[in-house]
């Protein structure tokens, strides 16, 4: 018996051609590859050392020569912003990273096989997801010590029951279809099924999730490097410079506004990227423009 392929809708439009018609997608997308290729090119060049202390030129305003001024070291604070978004950025991948390694199998598993595997899984999933990546994140510090490694760690666990949820759920609605009996009638066994059919088709599901993920993950670095438990000194992070600014908000705002507004414009970015997605590869959300 011949099996049917994964289902998937054939769309009347090229998947560029409708991107490209999307105002959330394209705007999303410009700000994300901004904040990328800046945290690109803090690898090679920096306007300044992010390590360059200077005590004559410490709390300066915006000028031709620091843009966004400088802090209480005498850092340029764009050039902490550049670096800081490589930080934030390198955080965010990994831990989300960790949850679509983890996290899918596992959803995906306990689709497959039901009953009280699926009832287990799900109740030790909600155990996990009872424990917020901060809360987390106290508690391996406690233990091993303030970090990045550990930041990375609190957040990845963090991931996994979403993405296990996510998947769980996608794979859910797929097992019942007609496809997916036609490859069980054929002899495959429930993995072959779960990686030819079942995956294909919760992969725009999971793409959506993560860039959801990607910005939350941004968010809780910064929450973490500001309490002192994610990215240490000398490694600049936009938590820790908002962490600097605090005692400074009358006499120098500029050392709390700009890394303030690279976390929302970079939250910001990944969002709209993750909702055009989202009417792109799902058609029941994808809007007639």
């Amino acid at each position: 018996m011949s099996t049917l392929p994964a289902q998937t809708t054939a769309p009347s439009q090229s998947f560029l051609h409708m991107a490209l018609g999307n105002r959330s997608f394209v705007v999303g997308a410009f700000i994300t590859l901004v904040i990328a290729g800046m945290a690109l090119l803090s690898f090679i060049w920096t306007p300044y050392p992010v390590t360059e202390l200077s005590v004559l030129n410490k709390m300066k305003g915006l000028s031709a020569e620091h843009l966004f001024g400088t802090d209480h070291f005498g850092r340029d604070i764009f050039s902490m912003i550049m670096v800081g978004a490589r930080a934030s950025i390198a955080v965010a991948i990994l831990a989300v990273g960790i949850g679509i390694i983890i996290g899918v199998p596992l959803g995906c598993y306990a689709a497959a096989s039901g009953g009280w595997v699926d009832e287990t899984l799900m109740r030790v999933n909600d155990l996990v997801f009872a424990f917020p990546a901060l809360l987390s994140a106290i508690m391996i510090t406690a233990i091993f010590g303030p970090g990045a490694t550990n930041a990375i760690i609190a957040i990845g666990i963090f991931n996994i029951p979403v993405f296990a949820r996510v998947a769980r759920a996608g794979a859910l609605s797929i097992w019942p279809r007609e496809f997916i009996l036609a490859a069980r009638a054929s002899g495959k066994n429930k993995v072959l099924i779960t990686i030819e059919h079942i995956l294909p088709n919760i992969v725009s599901l999971l793409l959506v999730q993560g860039t959801i993920q990607f910005a939350l993950g941004i968010l809780a670095e910064a929450g973490l490097s500001y309490l002192g438990l994610g990215t240490q000194p000398p490694m600049p992070s936009w938590g820790r410079m908002l962490f600097d600014a605090q005692t400074r908000m009358m006499s120098a705002p500029h050392l709390a506004i700009f890394p303030g507004l690279a976390i929302v414009i970079t939250v910001l970015g990944l969002n709209l990227l993750g909702d055009g997605a989202r009417d792109i590869l799902d058609p029941r959300l994808r809007r007639v423009r």
